[in-house]
């Protein structure tokens, strides 16, 4: 079971949720079944425009998770993928700060998820 918490100046609070690890729900998808907005077009790591920032609030539990090709070269793009988060990335399987709500597959840790809805920032 994960605890996720929302966090986002477009909603009148931040939301609470838990979240069944295992499912291989996306954040995005966790959120919709929730009645979170966060902001989408594509649904498919091409557009960017679900770009949310993620932090692991298990401590040093952080589970690795691979990024699909497709976020790496979105986050890039956008300036939200710095050399040593991408290394981490590649060599550790470690996430990186910033990513794609429909392409981050929740785990069974505690996250705070922050999104604006703006291009390029939360």
């Amino acid at each position: 079971m994960a605890t996720i918490y929302f966090s986002s100046p477009l909603m009148p609070h931040n939301k609470k949720v838990e979240a069944v690890a295992g499912r291989r729900d996306t954040l995005l998808g966790v959120a919709q079944e929730n009645r979170i907005k966060i902001p989408f077009e594509c649904q498919d790591g091409e557009c960017g425009s679900c770009l949310v920032k993620v932090t692991h609030l298990d401590g040093e539990r952080i589970k690795g998770v691979m990024l699909t090709d497709k976020e790496k070269n979105v986050l890039k793009s956008v300036g939200k993928l710095p050399k040593g988060e991408l290394e981490r990335a590649e060599v550790r399987d470690l996430p990186p700060t910033w990513r794609l709500a429909c392409q981050t597959i929740v785990t069974d840790e505690d996250l705070l998820v922050e999104f604006t809805g703006e291009p390029g920032g939360a």
